[in-house]
């Protein structure tokens, strides 16, 4: 078992502190109004505690070394925040950018990720499918400079917070029936709309959203792979 670097026991005894002072204190007024403030991802952001794997050029610590985030884990749910679920924003969706994202992609959203000016998130359940993706309706199709994206997705974690939502649709008319696509949507892209934010029985400060697209006009470069 290796244990933690010196580096690392700091980086704890920081985020300790930080969760102690920014995050517990209004845990319960973001549980009433079923979403964390904005200006929590900000302040994490502002401290390094979000994104720690992109390179220093996007502003991250350019460490791959998976025990910082396991130290955000750990020290999350010791102080009881739940529904505080950056995790989200920074290791599962943020991924994406680092697998399949090109450099213009990285370099365009990135920063901003990491100093949590962009919130993110990732819509692949819908109301009829669930999380089954080759049952899934929401559509793209190919217009030679765009992707015209239509369709619905329900139960998106950071759904109404988020300002770049990655989308998966299946391409119309392909000959592979389960042949899809990951569209970058972002905020105040015309068709893009939000529905209401969903009560659930766990975690009532993570906002939990209906997203709908109605003609959504996706360039191809916010194609992600």
């Amino acid at each position: 078992m290796r244990s933690f670097t010196e580096d690392q026991v700091i980086f704890r005894d920081s985020y300790r502190k930080f969760l102690a002072s920014e995050i517990t204190p209004h845990m319960e007024e973001w549980r009433e109004a079923g979403i964390v403030d904005r200006s929590a991802f900000k302040k994490a952001g502002d401290l390094g505690f979000l994104m720690i794997w992109p390179e220093e050029k996007y502003g991250g610590m350019g460490d791959e070394d998976f025990r910082y985030e396991q130290i955000i884990i750990e020290e999350t749910a010791r102080s009881g925040c739940k529904g505080w679920f950056n995790t989200l924003h920074s290791r599962l969706v943020g991924s994406y950018f680092k697998r399949f994202g090109t450099e213009e992609q990285r370099d365009r959203f990135l920063p901003k990720c990491v100093s949590g000016e962009t919130i993110l998130a990732i819509a692949m359940t819908e109301p009829g499918a669930g999380s089954d993706l080759a049952g899934m309706r929401t559509t793209a199709e190919d217009k030679g400079d765009h992707f015209l994206l239509n369709g619905s997705k329900t139960y998106i974690s950071n759904g109404i917070n988020s300002d770049v939502v990655i989308v998966a649709a299946k391409l119309a008319g392909a000959e592979k029936k389960h042949a899809m696509v990951l569209l970058i949507v972002e905020r105040g892209m015309e068709g893009f709309e939000r529905g209401r934010n969903l009560k659930k029985m766990g975690m009532p400060a993570q906002d939990t959203a209906e997203l709908f697209f109605n003609n959504v006009k996706v360039p191809k470069a916010n194609v992600l792979g």
